[in-house]
């Protein structure tokens, strides 16, 4: 249909260059746009903490901004773990650091130049990932300082003998549900938001292919609510990467201090 707009195909994974034959066990590796755009919020990060970290005795606005960003999470880890939390300060903040960016680079409106850009974060498989890793470290620390102790964390002080069975087995599960509540909540938020914005874009640009009259009632109430949208979405990019990273301190938390 003319005039269609497809809301999913700004998440479909497409090669970039390599064909099926770039294969490793069966598994297409061709280099994919969702590849492209990790390597550039990388990128991003890297020239971002290379033009802060130049230590001048009066620092510019650059180095505020990267000194603003590590006390943020400094001061974040030594809340919630205390002294420490210090050792995982620079894995939290560059999970961060680099959700954040993911998240940015996905909003910018590059569409007008003919350029698609990929949020990556929209993808339950990269959330996943990050959640899982975050997880992992968390059961690594948990069994390295605590042993067979941290076990001792499922079972609440002061739980009654007999209830015991019961209540480990929910804050197993609790616990165990974690990297899939932590990689689906980013997930759902970005894909979410993106959504919206694509199917209001869709509204702008039929309802002016359609004529002045739906133009003016659809198209621009439409482009209003997008305006308004996308600065909600670049909170959300913020508040969700703020949110991976609490989360995570918490957990590391629970495996430190065994609360």
């Amino acid at each position: 249909m003319a005039g269609k707009i497809d809301p999913m195909h700004q998440f479909l994974i497409e090669p970039l260059f390599g064909t099926q034959d770039w294969a490793l066990a069966g598994h297409n590796v061709a280099f994919t746009n969702s590849a492209l755009w990790m390597v550039l919020t990388l990128a991003a990060m890297w020239v971002f903490m290379l033009g802060g970290m130049k230590g001048a005795l009066v620092p510019g606005r650059w180095q505020v901004a990267v000194e603003g960003f590590t006390g943020f999470i400094t001061d974040m880890m030594h809340t919630n773990i205390g002294p420490k939390g210090k050792a995982f300060t620079p894995y939290v903040f560059s999970l961060f650091m680099f959700i954040l960016i993911a998240n940015l680079l996905g909003m910018l409106p590059l569409g007008i130049i003919g350029i698609h850009p990929f949020t990556v974060t929209s993808h339950l498989t990269v959330t996943g990932i990050l959640a899982i890793v975050s997880f992992s470290i968390v059961l690594v620390v948990g069994f390295w300082k605590h042993g067979f102790h941290f076990f001792s964390l499922f079972v609440p002080h002061g739980t009654p003998l007999p209830m015991i069975p019961l209540i480990f087995l929910i804050e197993l599960f609790s616990f165990m549900i974690r990297p899939f509540s932590l990689g689906l909540r980013l997930f759902v938020a970005m894909t979410a938001g993106h959504i919206l914005l694509k199917v209001l874009a869709g509204f702008v640009i039929n309802g002016l292919n359609a004529g002045p009259g739906i133009a003016a009632i659809v198209s621009l109430p439409s482009f209003v609510l997008m305006i308004g949208i996308t600065l909600l979405e670049m909170l959300v990019c913020a508040i969700q990467a703020y949110v991976f990273a609490l989360l995570t301190s918490l957990y590391l938390n629970d495996a430190i201090n065994l609360h």
